[in-house]
């Protein structure tokens, strides 16, 4: 009896040494910004990738106030992959505190960059305002306190020679906000930095008469990089049937310290490989290319992204 006990207790232990062991789960934190931006729905698109793709994870998208939080965020361990402007990206590592930053966020590490973002100034027809001087003493939204967009804001308002307090009332709002007080005659103009086929500005350009407000081409090149010169193509928003100039700033999608080189090279190959789902569900993934990816990077390449580049032959 007690040899047939001890003999079922080798073979248990013998299954159980030769039993795989469970592999711990990835969790994946993506950061992004409000639902109605832009950054939202390619989260969302992300998380299906990573989710579909990648094994032993688990992904969670996060509705932030953007970029400033995001980078924030990322440093403190409370994410594996942001959405960021690429200025507010630079001001991050180089410890901007008039941008928010208290000290260098040191842990941040580059993905890819991605998408451009547009300023997109858009005008309630009656305000009368065709560029951006035309601003002085109107009423205008600058984006959510402290966010890339409103930082944004500062840089080109100053760029053009003019400050807040130009401006004849300056709110602090999200995009859908503003796009409200705009619809209720509350306010004249708001200031979105995002990439093109902003939801909130299909839906105020579809029921008000807007302008798309022009910043000239010698703004962008007086900031010099990461902006640039862009343009808003005709036809982009209801009722918009001319090009519209204006600056471009480079999005990244940000990892950091700490996140393995496996799972950072999954995350950098599943994005390529499943551009088609992120660019249907926004026309913005349109701008995603791979050899654009490790173009003017304000910080370093995460090892498994740069492997990843390496072996597409982007990165010698």
């Amino acid at each position: 009896m007690f040899q047939h006990i001890k003999l079922g207790a080798l073979v248990a232990g013998a299954i159980a040494l030769s039993a795989p062991v469970a592999k711990a789960e990835t969790f994946i934190n993506i950061l992004t910004g409000g639902t109605s931006g832009v950054y939202y729905p390619l989260g969302v698109a992300l998380s299906e990738v990573y989710g579909e793709n990648m094994n032993d994870v688990r992904v969670q998208v996060q509705s932030t106030k953007a970029s400033v939080e995001n980078l924030n965020l990322l440093q403190q361990g409370r994410g594996e992959l942001a959405f960021a402007l690429g200025d507010s990206v630079k001001d991050a590592w180089e410890g901007n505190a008039d941008a928010g930053f208290k000290a260098k966020l040191g842990k941040l590490r580059a993905i890819a960059a991605i998408y451009p973002n547009y300023i997109q100034l858009a005008a309630l027809k009656d305000a009368g305002a065709t560029t951006i001087t035309d601003l002085k003493g109107k009423s205008l939204s600058v984006g959510a306190a402290k966010s890339g967009t409103e930082l944004n804001a500062r840089k080109i308002f100053d760029a053009a020679g003019m400050s807040y307090d130009d401006l004849g009332k300056v709110e602090y709002l999200p995009f859908s906000e503003s796009v409200e007080l705009m619809k209720n005659r509350q306010l004249d103009a708001t200031f979105q930095s995002s990439g093109l086929g902003n939801a909130a500005l299909k839906d105020l350009s579809t029921t008000q008469d807007v302008t798309f407000v022009q910043i000239p081409a010698d703004i962008a090149e007086k900031l010099g990089a990461p902006y640039k010169a862009g343009v808003i193509p005709a036809g982009t928003y209801p009722g918009q049937d001319a090009d519209v100039p204006t600056v471009a700033i480079t999005n990244i999608l940000v990892t950091r310290e700490g996140v393995s080189d496996e799972e950072a090279y999954e995350m950098t190959k599943q994005l390529f490989e499943h551009l088609d789902t992120l660019k249907a569900a926004h026309s913005a993934a349109n701008g995603i290319s791979l050899e654009a990816a490790v173009q003017g990077l304000p910080i370093p390449l995460h090892p498994g992204a740069e492997k990843y580049y390496k072996e597409q032959g982007v990165l010698k």
